[in-house]
């Protein structure tokens, strides 16, 4: 047995939590379009498909002091994972069941991907109060997600992609599976809701789309941040498969896949900014950061309760990576203010 597998089995138990649903690092599937011989083609479709996708939103932020360019600028992306599919109607209004922070460094040509769990507890600036992370969607959709999150990290998130995963199952299948480590036994419900449909052994092994969204929703013998990890590993293991295949019309399937099941606010012209991350192949450096924290319960409702220490650590990480050093309110200064107003007014 390997050492990451022994490491996998005596990894502590934690209280099980609601599932995650891994979703899609979409422009880092379609940068890689640019590197392959069919690249003209391939880009005439993937506009055609991904024009669709494009959804701007009007918002503000302070964490910027002028638009940034993706094709010179370090940036960050918001992916936003919807717990939606053909069975639960593609609800807009739904909470986010994965959310992870994307910043790209363009000169070192490095990505650092930071997955949050979905119960953390967290100031939602939407409401005014704190809550868990998921219900931002809920309450404010896409906008209030991006808003939350950076006053989590204090960092500027310059763009989104929200997506369910439809379209994970579609490009896992596109490209005819992925191999990932499947760290113990599971029985789970497919994409349609039906129970015990996937049944998995433990080891190393080539999965399907189905198969592998139930080894990224599986919620039974392992925490929401041991499950961040391993989301984290098979979205590695999808980037990794997209850059080593040829072939047109597995891209084809990628794009139509995504296309079809993402909304975002790149431009395709953007989104092209991120060939010179795909020309680095197998030696594209993604960086997997996890958020430490405890099963905490306040009033009798269950939330995550994130080690500060640790969180004051990876925000600095994310703005060095970002080279941002942006100097605004704290959350405590937030509630501070609140309460200020509160006490003047009365």
């Amino acid at each position: 047995m390997s050492n990451t597998r022994q490491t996998k089995k005596v990894q502590k138990k934690r209280k099980k939590r609601r599932r995650i649903f891994l979703f899609l690092v979409v422009p880092i599937l379609v940068l890689v379009l640019g590197a392959t011989s069919y690249g003209a083609l391939l880009l005439h479709k993937a506009q055609s498909v991904l024009d669709e996708s494009y959804n701007p939103i009007e918002r503000e932020t302070s964490k910027r002091e002028k638009p940034v360019d993706p094709h010179n600028d370090n940036i960050s992306i918001l992916f936003i994972g919807v717990d939606d599919s053909d069975t639960r109607s593609l609800k807009s209004g739904s909470r986010s069941d994965a959310l992870m922070v994307a910043t790209f460094n363009e000169k070192a040509k490095s990505v650092k991907l930071l997955s949050i769990p979905r119960d953390s507890y967290v100031y939602i600036p939407k409401v005014g109060y704190k809550d868990k992370i998921t219900h931002a969607h809920a309450f404010g959709g896409v906008p209030a997600s991006i808003e939350t999150v950076e006053e989590m990290f204090d960092i500027p998130i310059d763009y989104y992609v929200k997506m369910n995963f439809n379209a994970f199952i579609d490009v896992v299948n596109a490209l005819d599976g992925i191999k990932v480590e499947v760290p113990y036994a599971l029985s789970e419900m497919d994409s349609k809701d039906r129970r015990h449909a996937i049944n998995l052994k433990p080891g190393l092994q080539e999965l399907n789309g189905e198969e592998a969204l139930a080894l990224a929703r599986t919620r039974k013998k392992d925490s929401d941040l041991e499950r961040g990890k391993r989301q984290q590993e098979i979205l590695k293991a999808i980037v990794m498969k997209a850059i080593s295949v040829k072939g047109f019309t597995k891209y084809s399937d990628v794009i139509q896949a995504v296309g079809e099941n993402m909304a975002t606010d790149l431009s395709f012209s953007e989104m092209k900014s991120f060939f010179d991350y795909a020309a680095a192949g197998s030696g594209l450096n993604i960086e997997t950061i996890n958020l430490e924290g405890a099963d905490n319960y306040i009033n009798n409702v269950y939330y995550f309760q994130l080690d500060e220490t640790d969180l004051e650590q990876k925000k600095q990480l994310l703005k060095t990576h970002l080279e941002v050093t942006s100097n605004v309110a704290t959350e405590d200064d937030n509630l501070a203010d609140s309460k200020n107003d509160k006490d003047s007014s009365s």
